[in-house]
Formats: structure tokens, C-alpha cells, sequence
């Protein structure tokens, strides 16, 4: 079964994306801001960028979550912005990257109720390394309906 990482910057549609992938796969699915520590939760909703050294942590939650699901398939949404910590998560995995234009994100911010503000975008996005050769997975543009992400993901990852 797959374990597949929905990833990219807050607000590119990672939880509505995952939760459809997770639900037509027929596989658990997990959001990653539900392991994040409350110390994080409190540095981002006051402004401040995580570190790699807050991340590691979570990283790791993440990755033994995903070990657990190695049989039955999961689906994860992580917003996995550098190589390193792709590889953190453990070997197998395929990364749905949701990429595009920073602006339809910042609008889409505006329209939620969570606790990284859109001020942490620009710091993500300067930090974001996008899927290089030789890591599994495919780059989607955010701004496509869910559907259709959902239809382009599938596609990629192909039968179970």
C-alpha cells in the first residue's frame, strides 16, 4: 500500500487535498498540524518561524506514524519544505507536492481560522525546496479545483 505525504506551504490546500485522497484510497489519514507541540502551536500563532531544531521533533512524530501505517497505506499532510526533512520521514514514501502562486495562498489565509498566520508565508516559501530528481512524487498547481487534484494525484501514484 502507499504512504502518500500531501506537501507544501500553509494554506496550499494540504488537509482538503488529503482528506479526499485518504477517503479514495480507502486509506487513515493524518494531518500534521495535530502533532505539532504546544510550544510550536505557540511560536507560530506569535509570528515566529519554526527552526529546523522545533521541526525535528514533529518530523519524527510524523515519521512513526507513518511507519505504523506501512501495511495498510496512509495518507499525510506535512509541509515537508526541505529535502532533509523528506527524507526524514522514511524511505517508500509519495509526495503530492501543492505548488503555486504565493498570492492565491495568502488569499485563501485570509479565510481561515488557524493558527499560522499568513505573516509566516514568505518564511516558508523562502525555506520551501521543491521536489528534486530522484524523489517520488509530483508537483500540482494549488490553484486547480480539489477534484482535480485529487484525479492528477491518483494518476501519479497509480494502483496500490
Amino acid at each position: 500500500m502507499s504512504l502518500i505525504v500531501v506537501m507544501g506551504v500553509s494554506g496550499s490546500g494540504k488537509t482538503t487535498v488529503g482528506t479526499d485522497l485518504a477517503a479514495k484510497l480507502g486509506v487513515p489519514f493524518a494531518d500534521a498540524d495535530d502533532f505539532h507541540s504546544p510550544a510550536n502551536v505557540a511560536k507560530m500563532s506569535a509570528g515566529i518561524p519554526l527552526t529546523d531544531e522545533d521541526r525535528l521533533p514533529w518530523l519524527r512524530t510524523i515519521r512513526d506514524w507513518l511507519a505504523g501505517h506501512r501495511e495498510t497505506g496512509a495518507v499525510v499532510t506535512c509541509s515537508a519544505l526541505k529535502r532533509a526533512y523528506r527524507e526524514l520521514l522514511g524511505p517508500g514514501l509519495f509526495f503530492v507536492h501543492l505548488d503555486g502562486d504565493l498570492a492565491v495562498v495568502r488569499e485563501r489565509m485570509t479565510h481561515r481560522n488557524h493558527f499560522m498566520p499568513a505573516a509566516l508565508l514568505d518564511s516558508q516559501a523562502a525555506t520551501l525546496e521543491p521536489l528534486q530528481a530522484g524523489e517520488p512524487g509530483i508537483r500540482l498547481d494549488l490553484a486547480l479545483p480539489v477534484h482535480r487534484l485529487v484525479e492528477q494525484a491518483l494518476a501519479a501514484i497509480g494502483p496500490g
